[in-house]
């Protein structure tokens, strides 16, 4: 008699069972995710919100203004793209302001490729997407703490999509209330508001701090360059400058 269908059969319940808590761990690595993400969505939609009334009030449509947080996904960039666009810049300073500005998630993404080099370029594509600030935060520490263990990237997934859904829909009511308010409104001065809101906080070391002033006094100094390029070169003027201070 043959024993291996006998084998198999018994086989078949085990490899099942492996299977299930497999799926349940990754469920419960994304809900984790999302869990401690949570707390950080309290300082993430206010600025979702902003910046759907702002792009309402640039003269963005409002399907352009939604597909924009959909696309760019990136709050500092968008706030950005806003300010220039309505200051009638070319979209080549448009477009590269935006690099400039998002340069640090190549940081962010050399940072976490150890953790993620086994995973098929899907999952790779996937996690780039959403991998913003503060998924970034969280992931970091959560793969920094627990190492390769129990599938981490549906972690980073989970909060990376906590952040999405939330920027989404902070920004639909963002461009809803825009269009409620009244055209002789001025709002200019809640982007500038917006940035001191998001810079202060993070200058809590020397080199962010040396950068920051660095790239304020070139943009007050540069302001009088067209197309804002002024801010291009504050940009890359604070991102030198810091670099510098990091390594002395």
């Amino acid at each position: 008699m043959n024993a291996w269908p006998v084998l198999g059969y018994l086989a078949v319940p085990a490899i099942k069972l492996q299977i299930e808590d497999c799926r349940a761990l990754k469920r419960t690595q994304l809900l984790k995710g999302i869990q401690y993400t949570l707390p950080l969505l309290i300082g993430i939609a206010p600025f979702g919100m902003i910046y759907g009334v702002l792009a309402i009030k640039a003269g963005f449509p409002a399907g352009a203004a939604q597909a924009m947080s959909a696309i760019v996904f990136a709050g500092s960039s968008q706030f950005m793209i806003v300010n220039l666009v309505a200051g009638g810049s070319p979209w080549p300073v448009v477009v590269l302001t935006a690099v400039v500005v998002n340069l640090r998630h190549a940081l962010y993404s050399a940072s976490l490729a150890p953790y993620l080099k086994h995973l098929p370029a899907s999952w790779k594509a996937v996690l780039a997407y959403v991998l913003v600030d503060e998924a970034y935060a969280v992931g970091i520490h959560h793969y920094e703490k627990n190492g390769l263990a129990g599938h981490p990237h549906w972690f980073l997934l989970g909060s990376g999509l906590a952040v999405w859904i939330c920027w989404q829909a902070s920004t639909a009511l963002g461009i809803f209330l825009g269009a409620q308010i009244p055209a002789g409104w001025s709002l200019d001065f809640t982007l500038a508001l917006t940035f001191i809101a998001i810079v202060v906080p993070a200058l809590r070391e020397r080199p962010l701090l040396v950068s920051a002033v660095t790239a304020g006094v070139t943009a007050v100094a540069a302001h009088a360059l067209p197309y804002k390029l002024g801010l291009i070169l504050a940009a890359l003027a604070g991102i030198a400058v810091g670099l510098w201070s990091d390594r002395q």
